[in-house]
């Protein structure tokens, strides 16, 4: 007979963990007495991170205290206690390779309904003093499982645990959690998995986006950042033209020297660049493709920077017939199909991801409303100005609206601009913005986050707004409170030897000291390089990124491989000289 052991809670605290401060409600103690289970907690309990745990469907964590013994032999330990793997509900029965999603019990006066396994992460290894915990809970198939509350009521230590109901599929969390995290996708086993009402939303769609994508890697679990992998390596091409397009914007056209097609890039994809200037080791940069999809050419555009690297080197050492090594188009700031308005939104050299955007829809006649909304600070920094006045009149619906925050005296509004001033919200009216449109945002990044903000404010959806950062991805740290920001740097122990580690996107290039870290997460830690991660063992791919060249080995191994030209930064190492696209 299943029953209820011990009901555990906990409100959330900040704990130190590698000099950063948590904030995490991993730690939970038992309650004495009866406690009031509600449809989004515990009374009493709370968590850190809303984002990956909590809500209505992960109301309350349940694990059993068959596994917590299966642990105590595998890692030969004597001092767990009820909460020790955080769980609100420490239970008799129900093994996970035993109950099912969507099956319902009565506990005390409230009814339950598991609704999926847990999602580990990297705050369990703290709880448990084992960074591997992460991936042994779920490679063991023994994750716990999450409830939905369907009737609120109230719970105590020795409630017997009765089942009320099932699901008409039958599958259980094991099979669930191994469906997702491990490298056999069946269709057969995914469209089932499909067919259980009481799935969690977030299962769902990771569960859909495998049907939707069977090639390599795991669609289920992909960030969009890493959602378009591109091969490795590098090839030449040789510049065909250099056009001038501002006062400080450069643009390179580049074919293929053997005439052999190029991969076609998708619409706000960027190339990256590996530069070599003489007598200096190469470096690398990244640079969006400005012009029309195409596998003939492709054209770049960059600002020169009066301390810029790339741009100057670009401007003072490049010339046609030159040949430069570039890799294949690749990231995820991609224009989307659909019938919505589309609102591309830039200031300076910003415009070139969007530009791509806007051609790709005036060479299809796109029907869509499309707003051009730019921001410069001139005439003379306005670059492609001319070419967007000639692409918006091929849309059937395109309009243009242009901002100057200091205009010269001969620059005449109605013609070179509409606005004075900086883009704001209070434009955005004036502009015409539809609330209902796929956003695309691109520019410095302060500008960047004002008009997020604005857009928001102005009620655009957030998962509508969909930004491209140059100098790297946005970090994902869950938990981590209070850290300061810092621009991308060496770190302080960097020796000159072992293999390289670009960071192609952050400019930054260290070596590999297999002494100070145990992955590249690591070093771009060291570096302050932006990164995404979660588990930190292998198993969620929220660190997958993109590997523009080298090659690296895992310790340990991934419960389920990247895609082909992607790596996880979390549990790899590389082994000759690397380059990453963070």
């Amino acid at each position: 007979m299943a029953r209820l052991l011990s009901v555990n809670v906990g409100l959330p605290r900040d704990i130190e963990w590698k000099g950063r401060i948590v904030h995490t409600g991993i730690w939970k103690n038992p309650v004495h007495g009866r406690c009031r289970v509600r449809r989004l907690n515990l009374d009493g309990d709370g968590q850190g991170d809303l984002g990956g745990h909590g809500g209505e469907q992960r109301a309350v964590f349940v694990y059993q205290i068959e596994s917590c013994g299966y642990w105590r032999k595998q890692l030969n330990r004597t001092d767990f206690v009820y909460g020790q793997f955080g769980e609100n509900f420490t239970i008799e029965g129900l093994a996970d390779d035993a109950v099912c999603i969507g099956d319902r019990y009565r506990i005390g006066s409230a009814i339950f309904e598991i609704t999926q396994p847990r999602v580990t992460c990297y705050r369990v290894g703290i709880r448990m003093n084992e960074p591997r915990m992460p991936a042994l809970l779920t490679s063991s198939g023994r994750p716990g499982f999450y409830f939905r509350v369907l009737q609120e009521g109230d719970v105590g230590a020795g409630d017997e645990i009765v089942k009320v109901g099932e699901a008409k599929e039958r599958m259980t969390v094991a099979e669930i959690n191994a469906l997702l995290y491990f490298s056999d996708h069946a269709r057969d086993q995914l469209e089932r998995a499909l067919r259980i009402e009481a799935l969690s939303p977030g299962w769902r769609g990771s569960f859909e986006a495998l049907l939707k994508n069977p090639s390599s890697g795991n669609a289920g679990l992909v960030p969009e950042a890493a959602a378009h992998p591109a091969a490795p390596g590098f090839q030449p091409l040789v510049v065909t033209a250099i056009d001038q397009e501002s006062a400080d914007v450069l643009s390179l056209t580049m074919k293929n020297p053997d005439g052999h097609p190029l991969p076609t890039p998708l619409p706000g994809q960027y190339v990256v660049l590996r530069l070599q200037p003489s007598a200096r080791a190469p470096f690398f940069r990244s640079y969006s493709l400005s012009g029309p999809a195409s596998p003939q050419r492709y054209r770049i555009s960059m600002k020169v920077e009066p301390n810029g690297a790339g741009g100057t080197f670009l401007r003072n050492y490049v010339r046609i017939g030159d040949t430069l090594e570039v890799s294949s188009p690749r990231g995820s700031f991609i224009l989307n199909t659909g019938d919505r308005p589309v609102l591309l939104i830039s200031a300076g050299i910003g415009a070139t991801p969007v530009l791509a955007m806007l051609h790709s829809l005036a060479a299809a006649r796109s029907t869509r409303q499309v707003l051009w909304l730019h921001a410069a600070r001139d005439r003379d920094h306005n670059p492609f100005a001319a070419e967007v006045r000639r692409l918006v009149p091929a849309l059937r619906h395109g309009r243009s609206y242009v901002c100057f925050s200091r205009p010269g005296p001969l620059d005449k509004i109605g013609e070179e601009f509409d606005a004075m001033g900086r883009l704001s919200q209070s434009m955005f009216e004036a502009a015409g913005v539809p609330r209902d449109a796929d956003v695309y945002l691109c520019g410095p990044n302060r500008f960047m986050a004002d008009m997020k903000e604005a857009l928001l404010t102005f009620g655009i959806e957030p998962e509508r707004i969909h930004i491209e950062i140059f100098n790297g991805s946005e970090p994902m740290t869950p938990g981590v409170v209070h850290a300061a920001a810092r621009s991308p740097h060496l770190p302080k122990d960097d020796k000159a030897t072992g293999p390289l580690v670009s960071f192609a996107r952050s400019g930054i290039a260290a070596h590999w000291n297999p002494s100070a870290y145990q992955s590249i997460l690591e070093l771009a830690e060291a570096c302050d390089v932006p990164v995404r991660w979660s588990c930190r063992t292998g198993v969620c791919h929220s660190c997958e990124s993109g590997l523009v060249c080298g090659d690296v080995v895992y310790g340990p191994e991934p419960l389920d491989k990247p895609a082909d030209g992607n790596i996880l930064v979390c549990c790899s190492q590389p082994i000759r000289d690397t380059v990453i696209d963070l």
